[in-house]
């Protein structure tokens, strides 16, 4: 299932060290970050969060897990507070900067996620994850040429960033609007990237959302070179335009 791109924002986390909270063996007792993070993968959120509060007040990685723990129940409020204290122990921390991103995100306070995500780009330059933030931000805004950009940033430095299952995600409150601006540029962007079928998906929720029409998709260089794929062809007809042999012009309704 292809998740329209404006409906989420993807959170930055350490690798969790998974641990059964109920340890196996006589000499091993998980630490209470690993109890911790056994309890992240399996949902349990809230159990988690106590779990992390046994953590040493100096350590920003603790801070920036219960934030992410936190925002995943939807209370921005503690996530918020959990991420600056993270901040306040290493300013310089990129993925405490991009979750504060989406704490904006979720406000939709674009200008100020913006901003977060250019300074965890400063710091991790080559992150495919800030740069498709980015993107969703902007986007969002109504930057739309320098939101494909990032999105096109973050497919050159992972083709399968738009795929990956394992990332925490959040759900982003936006408008029609916005999420069909963003399934449109995703489309241009995968259609780069040589995933022609994945960027007829994201046409189709486009077009669904009312962002796009068939004028505007046949006038577009990058989406030219759909029109050979059969899912494509068949998107088109059931918006009334029918594709002809090659040199031929298309019909589209006036």
């Amino acid at each position: 299932m292809i998740l329209a791109a404006s409906a989420v924002y993807v959170l930055a986390q350490a690798p969790p060290t998974l641990a059964n909270p109920v340890a196996t063996a006589p000499q091993f007792q998980p630490t209470p970050e690993q109890v911790a993070d056994s309890l992240m993968a399996h949902q349990r959120y809230q159990a988690a969060i106590e779990e992390y509060k046994k953590i040493p007040s100096s350590s920003a990685e603790g801070w920036n897990k219960k934030g992410v723990a936190y925002q995943l129940m939807l209370n921005t409020d503690e996530a918020k507070r959990c991420y600056q204290a993270a901040m306040k122990l290493e300013s310089k921390n990129p993925v405490s900067l991009n979750n504060m991103g989406s704490i904006y995100m979720a406000k939709k306070d674009f200008g100020r996620a913006e901003r977060f995500y250019h300074r965890a780009l400063k710091l991790d330059p080559k992150s495919a994850l800030f740069y498709k933030n980015l993107g969703t931000a902007l986007l969002a805004d109504r930057k739309y040429a320098k939101g494909w950009e990032s999105y096109q940033e973050a497919l050159a430095i992972d083709p399968r960033i738009f795929d990956h299952s394992g990332s925490v995600r959040v759900e982003s409150p936006s408008s029609v609007q916005d999420r069909g601006a963003m399934n449109f540029y995703l489309a241009k962007s995968c259609v780069k990237a040589g995933m022609k079928a994945k960027a007829v998906e994201y046409l189709r929720m486009a077009l669904n959302e009312g962002f796009t029409n068939p004028k505007k998709i046949m006038a577009d260089a990058e989406l030219a070179s759909l029109r050979d794929v059969p899912a494509f062809q068949e998107l088109l007809a059931s918006q009334g335009v029918y594709l002809t042999p090659p040199g031929a012009p298309p019909s589209v309704p006036q």
